[in-house]
């Protein structure tokens, strides 16, 4: 048989690590998972959604709900969006809705804007840690994550970064930078959200550097916030638009429903959305438009907040379930330190000394997968991968006498790992 030739990008293609971990937990049942950031079956809005399901369809005498849509998806979801957007604090600029593509959860407006941003050797500068399925996507694209140094807590060291930017720019690689990636609500993986304070440093850094660069910033959790909304305003609302080109992403996957599948990016740049909508019409004519209008029609009759409320309590009171049973098992104790998240549906524990490699196929990962607990590698959610000290943990998919037995059966491993 003939050999296939693959173009660079096929070549360079690899399988997903998260699709590994899965396939960890699917060879053996006993294995709990504290590694993807599953959302709750228990908590998924079952009635609502049937409801909604029903109303849409008996209301839908046209059947245009069943019938394709347009590629930058409904206008009135649009709209319903811009609005919910606004409603978090400080949130004042108004866009027009031509600047609101619908995608396939949020994911896909990465993939997009990073199609539409990049060629193969440029870079893009990131937090360390970062969301370790986009610096994945970034190697699959044969794109360089640039990891801006950080403090044991997630905090960007503006020092540190500025000595990284100087040297980029000896380097003669000022040129090849095409953007920087934040994820700044509940950050996955750190939870951290970012002050506004350092937002704005962020945009000095980079007007320090004459870094007139898209910003892409991620909020996929931003809607799961515990009580109370974080306060700063998103950087589409503070960076100047001439200066910066910013592109926000968000989804209803985690806060509404996984399966659903329906995300959204809002831009400044109207040229930005638009070249990103001519590449998904190449990828599928538009998402889901039965999903889409059944998501707006939920955001139309007011049933969105009061969702999320309930998804809210439910989180809150599993990440105080994990983080007691860590502090229960005396980890903190031995040095290891966390912090308890305000959203989202993770916990990053480190271990400040650096006793104990958590690396994917270490001596400790294959221990805790031996014991039947599995996590997300910390190594994974940097850059060049080298810190190996900190793990990845979900709370979000497990019961809650489960998640206590995963903790557990992890704290157990830590433990003995540090005697």
């Amino acid at each position: 048989m003939a050999e296939t030739k693959y173009s660079r990008l096929g070549e360079n293609l690899e399988p997903p690590i998260i699709s590994d971990l899965m396939a960890q937990a699917i060879k053996n049942p006993d294995i709990l998972s504290i590694a993807a950031g599953f959302t709750d079956n228990a908590i998924l809005p079952n009635r609502l959604l049937s409801d909604q399901i029903q109303a849409l369809l008996q209301n839908n005498k046209s059947n245009d709900v069943l019938q394709y849509g347009t590629t930058k998806g409904r206008e009135k979801l649009r709209t319903l969006i811009l609005e919910h957007l606004q409603s978090f604090p400080d949130e004042n600029r108004s866009l027009p809705i031509s600047q609101v593509l619908i995608s396939n959860g949020s994911q896909q407006s990465l993939y997009l804007a990073m199609q539409v941003l990049c060629n193969p050797g440029d870079i893009i500068l990131v937090e360390d840690p970062s969301y370790f399925v986009f610096l994945e996507m970034l190697r699959g694209l044969n794109i360089q994550a640039i990891g801006l140094p950080s403090d044991h807590s997630g905090k960007t060291d503006i020092e540190k970064s500025r000595a990284l930017l100087g040297d980029l720019k000896k380097q003669g690689k000022k040129d090849r930078i095409r953007g920087l990636y934040l994820v700044s609500y509940y950050s996955n993986p750190s939870s951290r959200s970012l002050p506004l304070h350092e937002k704005e440093a962020f945009l000095s850094l980079l007007e320090e550097f004459q870094l007139e660069i898209p910003i892409i910033e991620d909020a996929a959790y931003r809607d799961l916030y515990y009580e109370n909304p974080h306060e700063a305003p998103s950087i589409l609302n503070i960076a100047h638009p001439e200066k910066h080109p910013v592109l926000y992403t968000s989804t209803f996957t985690k806060p509404l429903a996984t399966g659903l599948k329906v995300g959204y990016a809002i831009s400044n740049s109207e040229e930005w959305i638009q070249k990103m909508t001519y590449a998904k019409g190449h990828h599928d004519f538009g998402s889901a438009h039965f999903n889409q209008a059944l998501i707006e029609q939920i955001l139309a009759k007011n049933l969105y907040l009061g969702l999320l409320k309930k998804q809210q309590i439910h989180y809150l009171e599993k990440s105080r379930i994990m983080s007691n049973a860590m502090e229960a098992s005396g980890i903190r104790e031995l040095g290891w330190t966390w912090q308890e998240p305000r959203g989202g549906l993770l916990i990053w524990l480190i271990d400040p000394q650096e006793r104990v490699d958590t690396d994917m196929g270490s001596e400790f990962c294959n221990a805790c997968l031996k014991a039947g607990v599995l996590y997300v590698p910390g190594s994974l959610c940097f850059a060049n991968k080298t810190p190996k000290n900190a793990m990845r943990l979900s709370f979000g998919t497990l019961t809650p006498d489960k998640l206590v037995t995963a903790t557990e059966r992890l704290c157990k491993i830590i433990k003995d790992f540090c005697a």
